[in-house]
């Protein structure tokens, strides 16, 4: 059990007379709720005497999360027809591991642990760390166990025949609070947690298909949104992913809320007052921080709090700043809330002095990056592995680092900062503004197009050479209308081309480059959100056919997923007649911008557009892939207006009906 990138409970064992219990099912509720494990009892022997058949004593444990708590209920049943003496025992422990040590890294030294029982129902685990930081696991037990000492509880159980008996156990992390613990029901605070994940989500649009696996993979991507959002002073923040990434994260917060932008805006809200708080005013060499740069990642774990890793408050993402302004830009465009944007206009100022001073030291035109913390990451765009930066002949390139989907993001950050400028009534600022975008899209076609490649070049290196490698990137770069639309075209034809598309999507490397490796994190793999983003481009350009292949490959990879929830990234192997995807073990699942993809993914297809200020919702030549024959889509709002939207396809074509109205927005459709 993790919080607060700490380790806070590494082991809570179940024993039954002694014995390991057998897995009969185990289910998690569509909702993410509730975990459900069904067990029974192995063969138990005494002095080579069967005394307790197997398949005789049925045990149900009922697991959520709530807040800083884990609670749990267990029901143990006795299905024979004659009395039964069992010993349930409860084997617990907390290392208080950092979570960058449970990833492997090594620690000279730790802080001092200390086990207390209170009484004879709860057991205080308590960590004092060498950031002075008191962390404490409270174990609560009701009832009482029959015994309870420093490793485990016990629980002497008689049942008679068909009896049923309930324990319950509350485990919470953080405060040193036992009464707190104690009084918490596991009914009122199921309850409770369910209420806040609907509550959650109630301004969201919702989205039903003809195809019931479709749906479950919808509902699935829907409920593991809403579980990873977390509240916070500012509003709604997506956390990145579990395991790893369970904590904000700049990037993967901004681009989850551009997928999610046309269903629920709030959440962009909320990501764009979370980062404009927590924006570098200072100059912190260690934290790869500048004024005006936007957060990279934060963790509140001891080795962040001593220093031990850099990412407390990091900002190492060259990527994130321009992605800040662009999102402001977007939820501008969709929602015409400019109280917001009038209140963030200082941070987006400070986000663009940064692209056009520190982002761009030598002045050349372009926002690049070198590290400056040997702790820190060498590469800081969306691809940070050691390796993922390179030339045709697979050397590592040399800093500092220009990347092509870099400079489409500041481009389109400065034209979405220009209308935003403009309804602020800074007329000037938006004019430079435009002149600016206008001259670096110019710049970009001339230093990154590459002829013998026919696509964008994946970076510049520090000597400003072009690292001349198929990669995903420039299919990043349709997103933001850097791209010509003859190059568009071009490029499009290659991803959807049997080196970059694996038959479940498009590979984040050809697989004709040097280090092409499917197996590998970033040079061969497939990311969801990335296909994502790339169908979004797609959909720019009115490139449609290839929207459907991508969408088409993602939901068949999703079928073979577990709960139909697609992970981080997985393999890039090619797709095999009746066989599905090879998994990447150490993916996040769920992963914020992963769920999201679908619903990106839906709104490429439907070329769906907002006009708050026409007050209209747009099909722009909308599709469905042929896995769909009818979409409805609930409480889709613009402004003040709610409505209710069926799509239904006719072959190539979609017919779009407004079955409830709230509002005066109207829906427009472009054939």
């Amino acid at each position: 059990m993790y919080h607060e990138d700490t380790r806070f409970l590494s082991r809570f064992e179940l024993r039954i007379n002694g014995r390991r219990p057998l897995l009969l099912s185990s289910a998690v509720q569509d909702d993410n709720g509730l975990l459900t494990v069904d067990l029974t009892n192995p063969d138990i022997f005494d002095n080579d005497c069967l005394r307790l058949p197997r398949d005789t004593i049925h045990m149900s444990r009922a697991k959520f999360l709530w807040q800083d708590e884990c609670h749990e209920r267990i029901a143990v049943r006795n299905f024979d027809d004659r009395p039964h003496v069992i010993t349930l025992i409860f084997l617990f422990g907390g290392d208080f591991a950092d979570l960058f040590e449970v990833r492997g890294r090594r620690r000279a030294r730790r802080g001092s642990q200390s086990i207390e029982t209170i009484g004879p129902d709860t057991v205080v685990l308590t960590y004092t760390g060498l950031d002075s930081v008191i962390r404490c696991t409270t174990i609560h037990f009701d009832p009482a166990p029959d015994s309870l000492d420093q490793r485990a509880a016990t629980f002497e159980l008689n049942l008679k025949p068909q009896d049923r008996k309930s324990l319950f156990v509350a485990v919470k992390c953080g405060e040193c609070d036992v009464e707190k613990t104690k009084g918490r029901d596991f009914f009122v605070c199921l309850r409770e947690a369910r209420k806040s994940s609907r509550d959650a989500a109630a301004n969201a649009a919702t989205v039903t298909t003809s195809n019931e696996i479709f749906n479950e993979v919808l509902c699935r991507s829907m409920a593991d949104l809403y579980m990873l959002m977390t509240e916070t002073e500012e509003g709604p923040y997506p956390y990145a992913g579990i395991p790893w990434f369970s904590t904000a994260f700049g990037r993967d917060g901004i681009i989850t809320a551009m997928e999610m932008l046309w269903i629920d805006p709030g959440v962009a809200k909320g990501v764009l007052r979370f980062l404009a708080a927590n924006q570098a005013k200072k100059h912190d060499r260690v934290a790869d921080a500048e004024p005006g740069k936007i957060l990279h990642e934060t963790r509140r774990g001891e080795m962040a709090r001593l220093g031990e890793v850099p990412f407390g408050l990091y900002y190492g993402g060259v990527d994130t700043t321009p992605l800040f302004v662009m999102l402001a830009g977007m939820y501008w465009e969709r929602t015409g809330d400019l109280e917001t944007v009038s209140k963030l206009w200082p941070n987006l100022e400070a986000a663009l002095t940064w692209i056009d001073t520190y982002g761009d030291p030598d002045q050349d035109g372009f926002v690049e990056y070198q590290g400056k913390s040997e702790s820190g990451l060498a590469n800081q765009g969306w691809k940070d592995s050691h390796d993922s930066i390179f030339h045709a002949d697979g050397r590592l390139a040399d800093g500092p680092i220009a990347l092509c989907e870099v400079q489409g993001y500041v481009y389109a950050a400065k034209r979405h900062a220009a209308a935003m400028a403009r309804a602020l009534g800074f007329a000037a600022v938006a004019a430079t503004l435009e002149e600016q975008a206008q001259k670096l899209k110019e710049r970009f076609d001339e230093a990154f197009w590459c002829g013998d490649i026919s696509m964008y070049a994946l970076a510049l290196d520090g000597e400003k050479r072009p690292c001349r490698v198929r990669t995903s990137n420039a299919g990043q770069v349709l997103f933001t209308g850097i791209a010509n639309p003859e190059r568009a075209r071009s490029m499009a034809n290659i991803l959807l081309g049997q080196e970059f598309f694996s038959g479940w999507g498009i590979r984040t490397v050809s697989s004709s480059q040097a280090r092409y490796n499917p197996m590998s994190y970033h040079n061969g793999s497939v990311w969801p959100h990335d296909n994502a983003l790339i169908a979004l481009g797609l959909a720019r350009y009115g490139l449609i056919d290839n929207i459907e292949r991508i969408f088409t490959g993602l939901f068949d990879a999703a079928v073979y997923m577990d709960l139909r929830r697609l992970p981080e990234l997985f393999c890039g192997f090619r797709r095999r007649k009746g066989k599905g995807p090879t998994y990447y073990p150490v993916a996040c699942s769920p992963q914020a911008w992963a769920s999201a993809a679908p619903f990106a993914l839906m709104q490429a297809c439907l070329g769906l557009e907002f006009d708050h200020g026409a007050g209209e919702i747009r099909f722009q030549r909308p599709r469905l892939p042929r896995f769909l024959d009818e979409v409805l889509i609930r409480s889709l709002r613009l402004g003040e207006s709610r409505l209710d939207i069926l799509l239904r396809r006719h072959g190539s074509e979609v017919t779009v009906d407004v079955l409830k109205r709230e509002g005066d927005a109207r829906v427009t459709i472009t054939l």
